[in-house]
């Protein structure tokens, strides 16, 4: 937590942690108050046996700012960060005043294979292989091939991928991300939906930001974002993967701070918010019948 003004919430992605963040929080506390925590069973946070659903935290979030005194912020969330942006959003709405969605989970089915063979049974077994000798050597070769091979669809993305990867081979890692990752990916791909609650941002400043060669969540999933949430803004990196943010940082800082500084913040109004919620199957949004709806519902 750095810097005064008004509050920035950024919630990194799964396996990752605050760090992701460092070169925007450096650049943004001149101007505004960031606060960017590793989620529980990330980085330096206790990594207990506990529940670890997007709904649980989006709880944990609005616990911290009620910590930290904090009563309103604009919420940027990446990837798994992004799907507990939105479902913060949506379980307290009177706690946020814009939503920035960075190749965000929760759109649609199609996610990157390795995360769907992590998140199958047995997986546990397997991925602490990745700490031995044999597959280190093995991984820095694939390293080295990822110009040729493409890096397993993951292009420039994949040493910094392959860097939070190994951390799984401890234990407490290895737990909390298999607990989070089942959360919210099986076998067949991603297993929650947003978009039957997108419209509940009608009048809330939302901006996508996504990559365009993204194959973790892949580049489609952002005009399928775009198209549920009235009003929002979509900005597409074409030469990122899927951290926008660290493949293009000044850009990146160019359209988040226009975005915070010349989007007026949202205010909450619970008859709006009860009239949205009554009228929203009426307008024909329903959500794909393969994936089950947000948590919290």
């Amino acid at each position: 937590m750095a810097g005064r003004g008004p509050a920035v919430l950024f919630i990194h992605g799964i396996g990752d942690d605050s760090a992701t963040w460092l070169e925007v929080l450096a650049s943004l506390a001149g101007e505004f108050t960031v606060i960017a925590p590793d989620l529980l069973g990330h980085g330096g946070s206790d990594k207990p046996r506990a529940d670890y659903s997007v709904a649980a935290y989006a709880c944990g979030m609005r616990d911290l700012l009620a910590t930290l005194d904090v009563e309103r912020v604009s919420v940027v969330g990446h990837s798994l960060g992004g799907g507990v942006a939105m479902q913060f959003a949506y379980q307290f709405p009177e706690l946020c005043e814009r939503l920035v969605l960075v190749s965000s989970g929760g759109v649609a089915r199609q996610v990157h294979p390795l995360l769907r063979l992590a998140a199958a049974p047995g997986a546990g077994v397997v991925i602490p292989l990745a700490g031995t000798a044999p597959v280190q050597a093995v991984l820095r070769g694939v390293r080295a091939l990822a110009g040729v091979t493409g890096g397993l669809g993951l292009g420039d993305d994949l040493g910094y991928v392959l860097s939070r990867y190994t951390r799984l081979t401890e234990s407490p890692n290895r737990q909390a991300f298999l607990r989070t990752l089942r959360s919210v990916v099986d076998w067949r791909g991603q297993v929650v939906n947003m978009l039957d609650r997108c419209y509940l941002t009608e009048g809330m400043p939302t901006m996508l930001v996504w990559g365009g060669h993204d194959n973790v969540v892949p580049t489609p999933h952002a005009a399928l974002a775009r198209a549920a949430m009235p009003g929002s803004r979509l900005e597409v990196f074409p030469e990122a993967g899927h951290f926008p943010h660290h493949t293009s940082p000044q850009r990146f800082l160019e359209v988040l701070r226009e975005f915070l500084t010349e989007t007026p913040p949202a205010t909450h109004d619970p008859r709006r918010w009860r009239a949205l919620l009554r009228n929203g199957r009426a307008r024909g949004l329903t959500p794909d019948p393969a994936v089950s709806v947000l948590s919290g519902t």
